[in-house]
């Protein structure tokens, strides 16, 4: 099998630190060279503590398992003779407090829109079996306790 990794940086450097006013400001960095400003959400973490155009990992959460949803309707689609022109999906992660009182992403919801051309259209029930194999086959929808519902447009 393989193995995934990424390098987390942060620095304190001349920042107060044990009074808990430091930056979360972080870089993601790849093996594919790829690097990404991230920080805590600043629905986590106030600004300026938090930075809001960075990449939280709440987010990246929710792209992640939208991004692998994606990939495997593609892979499903074009194996199934489905020619896919463009496919966008504006996903919902829903933060709430488990009964332990923890905070969690107890749900994410996709809602993909996929254009289609040729003279191949899958109609309602071909387009949510895709969905449904997309989803079987997802690594990341199968690693987590997350429930995932796909709202196909």
């Amino acid at each position: 099998m393989s193995q995934h990794s990424a390098t987390i940086e942060w620095s304190r450097g001349s920042q107060p630190f044990t009074d808990g006013r430091y930056s979360r400001a972080h870089r993601w960095s790849f093996d594919g060279g790829a690097v990404v400003a991230a920080s805590s959400s600043p629905h986590v973490v106030r600004e300026p503590f938090s930075v809001a155009a960075n990449v939280d990992p709440e987010e990246a959460y929710v792209a992640a398992l939208s991004s692998c949803h994606m990939l495997w309707f593609l892979s499903v689609a074009a194996g199934e003779g489905y020619c896919v022109d463009a496919y966008c999906d504006q996903a919902v992660g829903h933060m709430t407090r488990a009964a332990d009182g923890r905070q969690w992403i107890d749900r994410v919801e996709l809602y993909p829109s996929v254009v289609f051309s040729g003279a191949r259209q899958p109609d309602a029930e071909a387009l949510a079996r895709l969905h449904h194999r997309a989803h079987a086959s997802c690594f990341l929808a199968n690693s987590v306790r997350t429930k995932i519902t796909v709202h196909a447009r």
